[in-house]
Protein backbone atom coordinates (compact mmCIF):
# COMPACT_ATOMS: atom_id res chain seq x y z
CA UNK A 1 0.00 0.00 0.00
CA UNK A 2 1.62 3.45 -1.46
CA UNK A 3 1.48 6.45 0.89
CA UNK A 4 1.90 8.97 -1.73
CA UNK A 5 -0.64 11.01 -3.42
CA UNK A 6 -1.78 10.95 -7.28
CA UNK A 7 -0.68 14.79 -6.86
CA UNK A 8 2.42 13.25 -5.87
CA UNK A 9 3.00 10.54 -8.46
CA UNK A 10 2.06 12.74 -11.08
CA UNK A 11 4.50 15.71 -9.69
CA UNK A 12 7.69 13.19 -9.87
CA UNK A 13 6.91 12.21 -13.85
CA UNK A 14 7.19 15.93 -14.40
CA UNK A 15 10.54 15.49 -13.53
CA UNK A 16 13.26 16.60 -16.22
CA UNK A 17 16.78 16.57 -14.91
CA UNK A 18 19.07 19.75 -15.94
CA UNK A 19 21.62 19.57 -19.25
CA UNK A 20 24.81 20.37 -18.50
CA UNK A 21 24.71 23.76 -19.75
CA UNK A 22 21.39 24.79 -17.58
CA UNK A 23 23.10 22.78 -14.57
CA UNK A 24 26.14 25.41 -15.33
CA UNK A 25 23.75 28.27 -15.83
CA UNK A 26 22.36 27.83 -12.83
CA UNK A 27 25.91 27.38 -10.88
CA UNK A 28 26.38 31.29 -11.87
CA UNK A 29 22.67 32.36 -11.12
CA UNK A 30 23.27 31.40 -7.80
CA UNK A 31 27.05 30.63 -7.04
CA UNK A 32 28.08 29.38 -3.52
CA UNK A 33 29.12 31.42 -0.45
CA UNK A 34 32.71 30.34 -0.27
CA UNK A 35 34.00 29.53 3.18
CA UNK A 36 37.33 32.42 2.93
CA UNK A 37 34.72 34.93 2.14
CA UNK A 38 33.08 34.53 5.52
CA UNK A 39 36.68 34.29 7.43
CA UNK A 40 37.59 37.18 5.81
CA UNK A 41 34.32 38.98 7.08
CA UNK A 42 35.09 37.53 10.50
CA UNK A 43 38.83 39.02 10.97
CA UNK A 44 37.14 42.64 9.67
CA UNK A 45 34.78 42.49 11.91
CA UNK A 46 37.34 41.38 15.12
CA UNK A 47 39.80 43.68 14.11
CA UNK A 48 36.94 46.70 14.38
CA UNK A 49 35.54 45.62 17.76
CA UNK A 50 39.40 45.13 19.11
CA UNK A 51 40.15 48.65 17.92
CA UNK A 52 36.21 50.11 19.17
CA UNK A 53 37.42 48.32 22.35
CA UNK A 54 40.27 49.66 22.77
CA UNK A 55 39.24 53.38 21.62
CA UNK A 56 36.26 53.26 23.73
CA UNK A 57 37.95 52.22 27.17
CA UNK A 58 40.88 53.54 26.04
CA UNK A 59 42.65 50.41 28.29
CA UNK A 60 44.94 48.42 25.64
CA UNK A 61 44.01 45.07 27.56
CA UNK A 62 40.06 45.60 26.29
CA UNK A 63 41.31 45.55 22.37
CA UNK A 64 43.52 43.05 23.06
CA UNK A 65 40.53 40.72 25.19
CA UNK A 66 37.80 41.82 22.02
CA UNK A 67 40.73 40.58 19.67
CA UNK A 68 41.21 37.11 21.24
CA UNK A 69 37.30 36.63 21.50
CA UNK A 70 37.64 37.13 17.71
CA UNK A 71 40.85 34.67 17.30
CA UNK A 72 38.38 32.28 19.16
CA UNK A 73 36.25 32.20 16.86
CA UNK A 74 38.25 32.83 13.55
CA UNK A 75 41.01 30.10 14.12
CA UNK A 76 38.41 27.74 14.63
CA UNK A 77 36.90 28.65 11.38
CA UNK A 78 39.85 28.51 9.19
CA UNK A 79 40.51 24.84 10.52
CA UNK A 80 36.74 24.30 9.69
CA UNK A 81 36.95 25.86 5.99
CA UNK A 82 40.32 24.16 5.42
CA UNK A 83 39.08 21.09 6.37
CA UNK A 84 35.77 21.36 4.44
CA UNK A 85 37.63 22.31 1.34
CA UNK A 86 40.30 19.80 1.03
CA UNK A 87 40.15 17.11 -1.57
CA UNK A 88 39.42 13.76 0.93
CA UNK A 89 35.80 15.62 2.25
CA UNK A 90 34.76 15.77 -1.35
CA UNK A 91 35.22 12.57 -2.66
CA UNK A 92 31.44 11.84 -2.08
CA UNK A 93 28.62 12.57 -0.23
CA UNK A 94 29.18 10.56 2.54
CA UNK A 95 32.45 11.57 3.16
CA UNK A 96 31.42 15.24 2.38
CA UNK A 97 28.78 14.50 5.42
CA UNK A 98 31.24 12.99 7.43
CA UNK A 99 34.11 15.23 7.33
CA UNK A 100 31.45 18.01 8.10
CA UNK A 101 30.61 16.62 11.06
CA UNK A 102 34.42 16.01 12.21
CA UNK A 103 35.68 19.36 11.10
CA UNK A 104 32.55 20.71 13.45
CA UNK A 105 33.82 19.07 16.49
CA UNK A 106 37.43 19.76 15.68
CA UNK A 107 35.97 23.62 15.15
CA UNK A 108 33.83 23.25 18.52
CA UNK A 109 36.73 21.57 20.75
CA UNK A 110 39.54 24.63 19.24
CA UNK A 111 36.74 27.14 20.26
CA UNK A 112 36.43 25.52 24.31
CA UNK A 113 40.27 24.96 24.50
CA UNK A 114 40.91 28.35 23.50
CA UNK A 115 38.47 29.86 25.88
CA UNK A 116 40.51 27.86 29.00
CA UNK A 117 43.81 28.96 27.52
CA UNK A 118 42.41 32.58 27.49
CA UNK A 119 43.00 33.61 31.29
CA UNK A 120 47.03 32.17 30.78
CA UNK A 121 47.07 34.33 27.09
CA UNK A 122 45.93 37.42 27.56
CA UNK A 123 47.40 39.23 30.21
CA UNK A 124 44.42 41.26 32.41
CA UNK A 125 41.70 39.73 30.42
CA UNK A 126 38.46 41.99 30.55
CA UNK A 127 36.13 39.04 30.13
CA UNK A 128 33.01 41.10 28.70
CA UNK A 129 35.23 42.71 26.06
CA UNK A 130 36.27 38.66 25.38
CA UNK A 131 32.79 37.98 25.07
CA UNK A 132 32.08 40.85 22.80
CA UNK A 133 34.06 40.16 20.66
CA UNK A 134 33.67 36.67 20.05
CA UNK A 135 29.98 37.34 19.70
CA UNK A 136 30.38 40.10 17.45
CA UNK A 137 32.23 38.01 15.06
CA UNK A 138 30.12 35.16 15.95
CA UNK A 139 27.38 37.02 14.05
CA UNK A 140 29.56 37.17 10.52
CA UNK A 141 28.09 33.83 9.97
CA UNK A 142 24.70 35.31 10.24
CA UNK A 143 25.60 38.85 8.26
CA UNK A 144 26.95 36.46 5.15
CA UNK A 145 23.74 34.60 5.18
CA UNK A 146 21.62 38.00 4.50
CA UNK A 147 24.15 39.83 2.29
CA UNK A 148 25.37 36.80 -0.11
CA UNK A 149 24.46 36.64 -3.98
CA UNK A 150 20.26 36.32 -4.51
CA UNK A 151 19.01 34.13 -6.97
CA UNK A 152 18.21 35.96 -10.19
CA UNK A 153 14.74 34.15 -10.86
CA UNK A 154 13.97 36.17 -14.69
CA UNK A 155 17.13 35.19 -15.75
CA UNK A 156 16.17 31.37 -14.95
CA UNK A 157 13.07 31.53 -17.03
CA UNK A 158 14.95 31.84 -19.56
Amino acid sequence: MSNISPEHEASELDFKPLTAAQAQALREQDPPLSPWWVVAGQVAAGLLVALAAWGVTGRPNAGWSAGYGALVVIVPAVLFARGLMSQFSSINAMTAGFGFFVWEAIKISASVGMLFAAPRLVADLDWLAMLIGLIVTLKVYWVALLVRPKLNKDRLKS
